[in-house]
């Protein structure tokens, strides 16, 4: 197969023969060679100008509208193009890779949200939210809370309570990415008469009741995706803009949103990697050291450097797209509408889990690699590697951090799954009865004093829970 061309010229990174086409089908080859022109002629030009100005990338948004991305996963009947989680990681990765990384974790976002929806899809929801896609709507999610980091599935500072015509929302969140620029956001709080923090609902919000404050997002990289904080003083909505029944959050956490953020997020972490390892071919093969009469690629130890990083970074985005290619089996390609009660996605989340960890991992070492490759040269703006390190420091950080996921895959192989324990319901029998045996028996006599006192409150206000 040719060399990928940009115009006129030679594309300056790796060729075909570096990409696992194979997974592919036509229509998505077609695609991604479609979105590498879109990169090539605007985007990329548009993410150094986000990356200076902590500008959103609007244009970028309108591009991927005006080309039908935005609705990439939405069922062709409701005018999108009917493709499937390969499709996706594809178009991330894409974006990240040729384009502009803040763009490609604000697409990841809006499509999470799109699909969050999807899971749940009813006449009013795909009326007002998925077909006006094609008009270039932007969605986001916003999950996040202040009190819980990371633990998004906690959200200990939102809520919602029943009115006579729909309910009235309240939500708080730490990061929400494209937030003040979205047209909709799918929100997750504790539902109406709440009982305990598995009883989850989710609901749309529309932008114009959305406080966001975008003046607070100054970040280390990924610098135009917008992610401050956002609020929703109790806000009514209609009784149709609730994502599925109450209490399904637990549900579509598992369905929905952690599935598709963790095929996004790990594709965009992979597709940093490549990015870099692209610029690092096309300065090492064009730099010559006139004084040995050699190019900084006829050194054996750059030629080590680049070539473990893309055996690194490919072995990720195989990882991925196995998972996707999971999700598409488990689905019919995407096309599975579930009932209640039913899983597909769910039962491959520990793999997600360990998608998310490694390429965002391999990322950072991968772009800091890339870096020491083209030495001095890199380190300036104009050859754009600091920004791609940069950006690939985010992977570690976004929630679910790299340290949670750890932990959870750790946890979950030694002691099960059920020991990972989301909603803080079990505790730990040996590690309680340990700290009893400290106790002198006045302290044991103190201790069960406070517990029956505590039980007995518990007791009084569980009819006002039901």
């Amino acid at each position: 197969m040719a060399e990928k061309m940009w115009g006129d010229e030679e594309f300056w990174g790796l060729g075909y023969d570096w990409d696992p086409d194979w997974v592919l089908t036509e229509k998505q080859i077609e695609l991604r060679t479609k979105l590498i022109d879109l990169c090539e002629n605007e985007m990329r030009a548009n993410a150094k100008r986000s990356d200076d100005e902590l500008l959103y990338p609007n244009r970028n948004f309108e591009i991927l509208g005006e080309n039908g991305f935005l609705a990439l996963t939405v069922p062709e009947e409701y005018g999108g193009l009917g493709e499937n989680h390969v499709a996706f990681s594809m178009v991330c990765e894409t974006i990240a890779r040729y384009g502009c990384a803040s763009t490609a974790m604000c697409y990841v976002m809006h499509m999470a949200a799109v699909n969050t929806i999807m899971l749940r899809p009813t006449p009013e929801l795909i009326e007002k939210y998925i077909r006006p896609l094609n008009t270039g709507k932007i969605g986001t999610l916003s999950y996040s809370d202040p009190e819980t980091g990371s633990h998004f599935w906690y959200p200990v500072s939102s809520g919602a309570e029943k009115t006579e015509n729909g309910f009235k929302v309240r939500k708080k969140a730490s990061w929400t990415t494209s937030g003040g620029f979205a047209d909709f956001y799918v929100v997750q709080t504790t539902s109406p008469d709440f009982t305990g923090y598995d009883d989850l609902s989710v609901f749309v919000i529309d932008g114009e009741h959305v406080q966001a404050q975008p003046s607070l997002w100054d970040a280390l990289g990924l610098r135009g995706n917008q992610s401050g904080p956002i609020e929703v003083d109790n806000v009514e909505i209609p009784a149709d803009q609730i994502v599925g029944p109450l209490g399904d959050g637990a549900a579509s956490n598992d369905e929905a949103v952690d599935p598709w953020f963790l095929i996004g997020s790990s594709s965009t972490w992979s597709g940093i990697a490549m990015g870099a390892i692209d610029i690092a071919k096309r300065h090492t093969t064009r730099k010559r050291h006139v004084d040995v009469g050699l190019r900084v690629a006829d050194y054996p130890t750059i030629q080590d450097y680049v070539g473990e990083a893309v055996m690194d970074t490919n072995a990720s985005r195989m990882f991925t797209l196995s998972v996707a290619q999971a999700f598409d089996k488990a689905t019919n390609d995407n096309t599975l509408v579930l009932e209640l009660g039913e899983t597909a996605r769910a039962d491959f989340l520990h793999w997600a889990w360990q998608i998310k960890f490694e390429a965002a991992k391999n990322a950072a070492h991968v772009v800091d690699k890339m870096l020491h490759a083209c030495g001095g040269s890199a380190y300036k703006r104009d050859m754009e590697m600091e920004r791609y390190l940069r950006d690939a420091k985010a992977g570690w950080v976004m929630g679910p951090t790299n340290e949670v996921l750890r932990q959870f895959v750790g946890k979950a192989v030694l002691l099960g799954f059920e020991s990972l324990d989301y909603w803080n319901q079990s505790y730990n029998n040996r590690a309680v009865e340990n700290e009893i045996k400290k106790l002198d028996s006045d302290g044991k006599r103190e201790l069960a004093a406070q517990l029956l006192e505590q039980a007995d409150k518990d007791a009084a206000s569980e009819p006002a829970k039901a």
